[in-house]
């Protein structure tokens, strides 16, 4: 088995399987879940609140803050508790600090309160008590005021007796910016001082924009996943490593910038790119390593 991990991109959002006031479609997370647990794969559950991907039924109504709040936490513990012992994290509020630092304004915290974050994780932990409670976002792998805005909200609601056990770091780059290995590590290192794991959820290297050749592109994206991966395998918290998606023609990255690229660790014939020989490489000089 090439992975030890799976997170469904889409299958566990809301609009998903919850596209209708008072019914649940537990299809496709159901099928997932049945595929990673017959290949000895854990399930990383992406994701109970965010502001996309919400039903229609859900966005055409002014909700009170107490009906929202209802929907909300109905929402949460029928799904947590659908999988409840199958799912070892799942990423509770994803993308809710904008990259200036700010709490961005969604349903929620237009509708709830910015206290719809503290209360989701209490909902998520009463629903499956074993489960690890992680806050996932982008652009807040390095150092800077998005991270620091992270690090403040992980900090105020552990302080706060809030179940919280990480932060995820979704990892979506470019070969033309890449994320600083040591900011990276800087910045886990001080969520370990919180007693919190990190994980990179999502990583994905854009090549669109960089420089040479095609395969003067595909190498510079494997150092940046050799690198980051090599920052995670170096911290102790740092639990597992995921790409988002497999082959280039099903990243998400195309669609929605309307332009080719080729993120991924495999291509459109599925072969393995110099990105996946780097991840190899590297894994195979930590034998201790368990992250896929």
């Amino acid at each position: 088995c090439e992975f030890n991990l799976v997170t469904p991109e889409n299958a566990m959002k809301f609009g998903q399987l919850h596209s209708q006031r008072d019914r649940y479609d537990f299809t496709n997370p159901s099928t997932i879940v049945n595929f990673a647990q017959a290949n000895h794969m854990q399930v990383y559950g992406h994701t109970l609140v965010w502001h996309n991907n919400l039903p229609d039924w859900l966005k055409e109504k002014a909700w009170s803050r107490q009906e929202l709040s209802d929907i909300l936490r109905e929402h949460i513990y029928t799904v947590v508790s659908r999988f409840r012992g199958q799912i070892v994290v799942w990423d509770v509020v994803n993308e809710a600090i904008e990259n200036d630092g700010t709490l961005r304004k969604t349903i929620w915290r237009q509708g709830i309160g910015p206290e719809y974050i503290e209360m989701a994780f209490r909902w998520a932990h009463k629903a499956d008590p074993q489960a690890k409670l992680f806050y996932n976002d982008y652009n807040g792998e390095g150092l800077g005021k998005k991270s620091d805005a992270i690090y403040a909200l992980v900090k105020d609601l552990q302080q706060r007796g809030v179940p919280i056990h990480g932060v995820g770091f979704q990892m979506h780059t470019r070969i033309k910016n890449p994320p600083n290995p040591q900011k990276v590590a800087a910045n886990i290192q001080r969520l370990g001082e919180l007693g919190l794991e990190v994980r990179i959820t999502e990583m994905d290297v854009q090549i669109y924009d960089g420089k040479g050749t095609r395969e003067e592109k595909l190498a510079a994206q494997a150092e940046v996943y050799r690198d980051m991966l090599r920052v995670c395998l170096n911290a102790p918290n740092c639990k597992s490593f995921a790409t988002w998606g497999l082959a280039d023609h099903f990243s998400w990255i195309p669609y929605f910038f309307d332009r080719p690229d080729s993120p991924l660790l495999f291509d459109e014939e599925y072969s393995p790119k110099p990105g996946y020989d780097a991840l190899v490489e590297e894994l195979q000089g930590d034998s201790s390593s368990t992250n896929n």
